[in-house]
């Protein structure tokens, strides 16, 4: 049942069909990122397929408009029979991606995948620690896994280090963001009276879901004392989730509701930061946040906390603050300089730009994955995938790399 696949050399066969399973899509950063690389795959290469565990969630539905994709294929936790589901659906794929740190989707997800031969099964994983983690029995899969995908070079050392998996199976490819969408733009006309903004407000913004482990406690503390100095300071919070009425509730008791707007989830996330002087992010823990490039990429300097992979995109003092994290007086602090200084503002947030467009592009993020899985698959039809000498995809000249997969520790 479980031998090898016949496989087709590239040059006798179709686009490689690639299947991304995850337990649901919520308005989050691993699922946009995953909306825009199946939006972004070469077609002539590769055929993408989604696959939710269970609903599809805002933006599966979005992507199920596009792709063939499935959902509600799991009953409860521990439905073992979804392996026989996810194997029938996937006798003719190519490549499995399943995407999310631990949990079931990466459990059934490959055991699904190994059980119908699929040759490619890769992990991306996207959190660095609780409430995700990779549980003891997704260890037990690591010898049926071709590879572990991190989002930045130290989360790539965190995989290995804390999550147990195999360096050699560990690849990195940076998370990427649209450049041309998430780019400065000026506020819409109305924009800022839709969300009662008075003109001339100097304004921080937080993008981010309103879970625990983003914190957003220490944001509305770091904000009570911004107010205490910068009186006509304005905070807007874009995102949402089952904790608004408990941090509406805070921001109450801190006494400053009537500065802060809990604008929910939004569309217009660039015309948003139009109006913002900086972006700020309060987690107690990050892999490489989409947010953060976003709001680079719209030409805005960040505040943000020494934890992750921040400090690979967030410049102390180039394009924002790096700060301790749980402390509301340094993140305040940050925040304060960028509102009270417009001209500091505008220098950081262009330096931010530039570095986004040269290393942290979406173009950059698909290129690796493409490359991965297409290397991959050459390696299973017996070229070698890794060429030693320049840690780049090789497959005896056929492949070509305009942006190479990065490595850890190889």
């Amino acid at each position: 049942m479980f031998g090898r696949r016949k496989l087709l050399p590239l040059a006798d066969r179709g686009p490689l069909r690639v299947m991304f399973v995850i337990t649901s899509m919520p308005v989050g950063g691993a699922e946009t990122l995953l909306v825009n690389l199946v939006r972004r795959m070469d077609r002539s290469r590769f055929a993408p397929e989604l696959c939710c565990l269970k609903e599809f969630g805002p933006l599966g539905e979005v992507l199920a408009q596009e792709i063939p994709a499935c959902e509600k294929l799991i009953h409860y936790k521990s439905d073992w029979r979804v392996v026989g589901r996810l194997a029938e659906r996937m006798q003719n794929v190519d490549a499995v991606v399943t995407v999310g740190t631990g949990g079931d989707k990466m459990f059934w997800g490959r055991l699904g995948a190994y059980r119908a031969r699929v040759p490619v099964i890769l992990s991306a994983l996207h959190s660095t620690g609780l409430p995700d983690h990779v549980e003891f029995p997704n260890r037990l899969l690591a010898p049926i896994t071709d590879g572990f995908i991190g989002c930045a070079k130290p989360h790539g050392e965190y995989l290995v280090k804390s999550e147990g998996c195999p360096r050699h199976k560990v690849f990195v490819i940076p998370n990427g963001v649209d450049v041309d969408k998430f780019r400065p733009v000026a506020a819409p006309p109305g924009l800022r009276e839709q969300i009662g903004l008075p003109a001339g407000a100097p304004t921080a913004a937080i993008v981010a879901a309103l879970r625990p482990e983003k914190n957003h406690e220490l944001f509305l503390e770091a904000a009570a004392r911004v107010l205490k100095n910068v009186p006509n300071a304005r905070f807007l919070i874009i995102g949402d989730g089952a904790r608004r009425p408990l941090l509406q509730q805070l921001a109450d008791q801190l006494g400053i509701d009537e500065s802060v707007h809990f604008l929910g989830t939004r569309s217009d996330v660039p015309e948003l930061l139009g109006l913002a002087d900086t972006l700020v992010l309060s987690s107690k823990m990050e892999a490489n946040p989409v947010s953060i490039l976003e709001g680079l990429a719209c030409g805005k300097p960040v505040v943000a906390p020494r934890v992750g992979s921040i400090p690979e995109t967030v410049h102390h003092g180039e394009n924002g603050f790096l700060v301790d994290p749980n402390d509301p007086e340094q993140l305040a602090d940050g925040i304060e300089k960028l509102l009270t200084d417009p001209a500091l503002a505008r220098r950081m947030g262009k330096i931010g730009r530039n570095s986004v467009v040269a290393d942290w592009s979406l173009e950059r993020m698909v290129n690796g994955y493409q490359n991965l899985i297409h290397s991959t698959y050459l390696n299973k039809l017996g070229f070698s995938r890794i060429n030693q000498a320049d840690k780049t995809p090789t497959s005896e000249g056929s492949l070509t790399s305009e942006e190479p997969v990065e490595l850890v520790g190889r």
